[in-house]
């Protein structure tokens, strides 16, 4: 009963957000509603001390990122810089390669440090201007950004910092270039066929003579550019080497400097006690926002008249949509620590274990519980966090290094964590202006195809001895 209870949140919650209802309004129904079903009387301390608690801290940890980014974008769109990176794009590689240039852009970006969530804002609007003018259904755009964003570049390809390839070093005693050849071969799988599938959407659409869509009904289009003269596409992709080598290089500045903890005793009349701050669990935040500013602080050193003209009016659409995305994700993070926390979800992790190949245990276990709580890194973590021994002892028993172990965990975290409920795809819909109705379905096949890539990539393993 109380597994059936889980699935019945977690079913509710993806049927709500797939009709285009609230998830900041329908995430606590769901969570709480379960945890009545369960046991009444924790609904209360429930929904304060753990799903107000999860939600709270992740807005205080990410909302900065969320609304910097946000602001990156939009000044990237005043500025111009979008369309001439687009002219230039249309001039190198044509209008029918739209996608192709989205997702590389996408993949250099997340590869290079930049996160996921960022990664929306600051590219959506050269993929709104790239899809306008090659007249490429704008429902298209989600799928190709999750393409470029959330699959091979997050997990996959050996040495991306992603949290989802870090995660697994601290149970395994790997690093993040954890078998490299796999990791390669799964990337250039999932980017090769996905590539194919969202061509094949193109076509279609293409065929039955549908463009980019009425830009009259469309929801938050990128404005139009309204300056002189486009910049140099290289100054204009200034901005995003900016943040890319900034983000790197502040990654590995803030941990030196500032070393384990930063405390201060703040200006209070009495003796207020110090505020400690552990420097290894927001230095990866710092990292990123101070990226953003450099990049913000770019666009304005070349476009300083073209930005200020609009930024009033653009900024406001900017910190709304920042507040939307991050009040979204952040209640998606708190109705799945509350799933996490009630019997149906052992019932759940308890079944699982009992898959007898060791590998296919690890794939099938972390991205049931990834899809259950609508994230990667927290269903990773859950899984490693009560399985993690469990693996190693298997896998030492079957001859399986370590960094298969890492390579599977990370890229199965991946899969279907990108169900209708999942916060980075809430977060990519809100900003792309589209309903889950217009846009999911393309997203959901490069989550399968996702997915599809880590039974690949252990049928190498198992086929060749690749690591």
């Amino acid at each position: 009963m109380s597994f059936l209870i889980v699935l019945a949140a977690l079913c509710f919650l993806m049927f709500v957000a797939y009709r285009g209802y609230s998830v900041i309004l329908f995430a606590p129904v769901a969570a709480l509603g379960a945890v009545l079903l369960t046991d009444p009387a924790q609904v209360a301390p429930m929904f304060t001390g753990l799903f107000m608690e999860k939600m709270v801290g992740f807005l205080k940890l990410y909302f900065p990122v969320f609304l910097l980014g946000a602001l990156f974008g939009k000044v990237i769109e005043l500025s111009g810089f979008s369309k001439a990176i687009v002219a230039a794009t249309i001039r190198v590689v044509g209008a029918q390669r739209a996608m192709l240039s989205i997702v590389v852009v996408c993949a250099l970006l997340t590869y290079g440090g930049v996160s996921l969530f960022v990664v929306v804002f600051a590219v959506y609007p050269f993929a709104a201007e790239l899809f306008r003018q090659g007249d490429i259904p704008k429902r298209l755009i989600p799928g190709t950004i999750a393409l470029g964003a959330f699959t091979f570049t997050m997990d996959a390809l050996p040495g991306t910092p992603q949290i989802q390839n870090i995660i697994p070093t601290t149970f395994f005693g790997t690093d993040t270039w954890a078998a490299p050849v796999l990791g390669t071969l799964g990337g250039v799988f999932i980017l090769v066929v996905g590539l194919a599938y969202l061509d094949w959407r193109r076509r279609v659409a293409l065929r039955a003579g549908e463009g980019y869509g009425d830009l009259a009904t469309l929801i938050n289009e990128p404005a139009a550019f309204a300056g002189g003269k486009l910049a140099n596409p290289l100054v204009a992709l200034l901005p995003l080497l900016v943040v890319g080598i900034a983000n790197k290089l502040l990654t590995l500045w803030i941990p030196a400097h500032y070393g384990e903890s930063a405390s201060f005793v703040p200006a209070m009349i009495g003796n207020p006690a110090p505020v400690v701050q552990e420097v290894s669990k927001v230095a990866a935040i710092w990292a990123v926002e101070g990226a953003l500013l450099a990049g913000i602080a770019c666009v304005l050193l070349f476009a300083w008249k073209t930005v200020v003209a609009g930024f009033a009016e653009g900024s406001k659409s900017a910190i709304g949509g920042a507040l939307l995305a991050g009040m979204n994700t952040a209640s998606e993070y708190g109705f799945g620590a509350v799933i996490a926390a009630l019997p149906g979800f052992l019932v759940v992790a308890n079944a699982l274990g009992a898959i007898p190949n060791p590998l296919v245990n690890e794939a099938v276990t972390v991205t049931a519980l990834a899809g259950i709580t609508g994230s990667a890194s927290g269903g990773m973590s859950i899984a490693l966090a009560a399985m993690a021994e469990t693996f190693i002892a298997n896998a030492n028993a079957a001859g399986i290094p370590m960094e298969v172990l890492h390579r599977v965990a990370a890229m199965a975290s991946g899969g279907m964590d990108t169900l209708p409920h999942n916060g980075a795809v809430i977060t990519l819909l809100a900003v792309t202006g589209l309903t889950h109705r217009q846009a999911y379905k393309d997203i959901f096949a490069v989550t399968l195809v996702k997915t599809a890539a880590v039974f690949v990539v252990i049928g190498l393993y198992y086929a060749f001895g690749l690591t």
